[in-house]
């Protein structure tokens, strides 16, 4: 393995389009939260968006029911575990570092909201606002995506869109499960997919900040350790 500084998380050229996405993330999370807190019916949006996805049948059902158990904790564990692994395969330390921070920061933020909003579904108490499912699987795959944009390196804007699609893919496929399952409205979705655009850059930008320090103070020790 070299012995140079791992490669940064989020590619350079992508730091400052990713954060402004992540400020524009945190304020959809925000007017959503305001809108629906304390509610426990579904919005216009959400009138309008969840008959075309609630209550699918089989085949359907059981992909969505295996999409939902990717996003339960053990579920969760084995595609953060595999998402780890990949990353010290290909030696960047640094992006197994955010598979497990970045997932982790989205889950725990929309585990912190939820009752702060109040919102509800069908009137069970079941708090549903923002979606824990889709911030997860939004988050492990921007991490995969940006990890494949700084091996690749491609131009600002393909990058940015690539990392972006890939966000949209994973962020519809389980938020599609989620509606389907009954389990959250489209615009808990939303909340929860937004999340994860906030909290991953946010996180990825700590990640290589701290290990720059690290770096830098080693450089540091060494040089005051030569004679």
């Amino acid at each position: 393995m070299s012995g140079g500084p791992a490669p940064a998380v989020l590619p350079p050229p992508l730091r400052a389009r990713l954060g402004l996405l992540a400020v524009l993330a945190t304020l959809v999370v925000a007017v959503l939260g305001a809108l629906f807190a304390g509610q426990s019916r579904p919005g216009t949006v959400d009138e309008w968006l969840q008959p075309a996805g609630e209550g699918v049948r089989s085949p359907w059902r059981h992909a969505a029911s295996t999409m939902d158990f990717l996003g339960e904790p053990a579920g969760a564990a084995m595609l953060v575990a595999a998402a780890v692994t990949g990353c010290l395969l290909l030696r960047r330390p640094r992006a197994a570092v955010l598979a497990v921070l970045g997932t982790g920061a989205a889950v725990g933020a929309t585990t912190l909201l939820k009752p702060l909003v109040g919102r509800s579904i069908h009137g069970d108490g079941n708090l549903s606002y923002p979606s824990g499912h889709t911030a997860f699987a939004t988050a492990l795959a921007l991490v995969v995506a940006l990890l494949a944009t700084g091996r690749r390196r491609p131009g600002r804007t393909a990058g940015t869109a690539f990392v972006f699609a890939v966000a949209l893919v994973a962020g519809a496929a389980m938020g599609w499960a989620q509606v389907a399952l009954g389990a959250h409205y489209p615009t808990d979705v939303l909340g929860g997919w937004c999340t994860a655009l906030a909290a991953v850059p946010a996180t990825g930008w700590l990640v290589d900040l701290t290990a720059g320090r690290l770096v830098h103070a080693r450089a540091d020790a060494r040089q005051g350790a030569r004679p």
